[in-house]
C-alpha cells in the first residue's frame, strides 16, 4: 500500500520551552482512515499541520504526496496545499451565506479572481458542489442560510466544502469535539464511507476512543508529542487505546 504522508523523526519545538512533536516517524497509506488520539496538548493538531504545511519542521523530514515539504514554498506549496483538504473543529461557515455558496468556496483556490454571490462560480463548480452537497446528505438545505443548520449539519457542510477541492488527503481536526454523540457518530461514519469510496486518506485527530475503534482504520497514540500507540482497530481493544491518556510511558507497537 502506498504512503502518501511520512514523518521521519521528526520533531517541533515552539521557543526554547515547548516540544511539540519529539522524534516522530509514521507512515499514512492511501485510502486509510488513520485517527490521533491524545490529550490536548499532546500534538495532535501540530501534527496535522505539518502534514499541510502551516508549520515546519524543526529537525526531521515530512512528505506529502512524494513531496518533502521542506523544499517547496509560494507556487509549489499552494498547489501542493490544494490536494490536501482540512475540516477544523469549528466550521468557517459565512452563516449568512446559503449552503451552497459556502460549498463552493472549496473551489477558490483554484478560480482566478474574487466571487460574490453563487452566480459568479461556473457552472460545472457549482453542480459538483450540489453532487456533495448530496453525498453528505444535505443536497435539500442547498438554498437555506448556512446558520439555520444544527451544529452537526455545518460540520458535513463543511466536509462538502473540502470534498470540492478533489484532496487527495483529507484532514479533520477534532471535527466531532462540540457535535452531540448522536452528530459525531454521524460525521464519523461519513469520513469513513467517503474514505473508501473515493480512496481517500483521511488523517483524523479525535479525544473519543470508541470513536476512533469504530471508524477508523488504524489508531495512533500521541502523549507529549511522542507517539506512543500505533495499531490497526482491527484486533485493538478500548483499554489498550485508553493506555494512551496514562502517565506511564509506552513503547509505541507499530501496525
Amino acid at each position: 500500500m502506498h504512503d502518501v504522508v511520512t514523518f521521519s523523526n521528526v520533531s517541533k519545538r515552539f521557543g526554547q520551552a515547548t516540544l511539540a512533536l519529539d522524534d516522530v516517524s509514521l507512515r499514512v497509506p492511501r485510502g486509510q482512515t488513520t485517527v490521533l488520539l491524545g490529550l490536548s496538548g499532546s500534538g495532535k493538531s501540530t501534527l496535522l499541520r505539518h502534514v499541510d504545511g502551516l508549520q515546519r519542521a524543526t529537525a526531521g523530514t515530512v512528505t506529502v504526496l512524494g513531496t518533502d515539504l521542506a523544499t517547496v514554498s509560494g507556487t509549489r506549496l499552494r498547489a501542493l496545499r490544494r490536494r490536501v483538504g482540512f475540516v477544523f473543529q469549528q466550521f468557517h461557515l459565512v452563516g449568512t451565506l446559503t449552503v451552497l455558496e459556502n460549498v463552493c468556496t472549496g473551489a477558490l483556490g483554484a478560480l482566478r479572481g474574487p466571487r460574490l454571490g453563487l452566480a459568479t462560480y461556473p457552472k460545472h463548480v457549482r453542480h459538483e458542489a450540489l453532487r456533495h452537497l448530496d453525498r453528505v446528505g444535505l443536497a435539500e438545505q442547498a438554498f437555506q442560510r448556512a446558520d439555520t443548520l444544527s451544529g452537526g449539519q455545518q460540520q458535513r457542510v463543511a466536509i462538502a466544502r473540502a470534498l470540492l477541492q478533489r484532496p487527495e488527503v483529507l484532514l479533520a481536526d477534532e471535527p466531532v469535539a462540540s457535535l452531540d454523540p448522536e452528530s459525531a457518530g454521524q460525521v464519523m461514519r461519513l469520513l469513513r464511507e467517503i474514505s473508501t469510496e473515493q480512496d481517500l486518506t483521511v488523517l483524523c485527530s479525535l479525544h473519543q476512543v470508541d470513536l476512533a475503534l469504530s471508524w477508523g482504520d488504524r489508531v495512533v497514540g500521541l502523549r507529549s508529542g511522542r507517539v506512543v500507540l500505533d495499531r490497526e482497530t482491527a484486533g485493538l481493544d478500548r483499554g489498550e487505546a485508553m493506555a494512551v491518556y496514562s502517565a506511564v510511558a509506552t513503547v509505541p507497537a507499530a501496525a
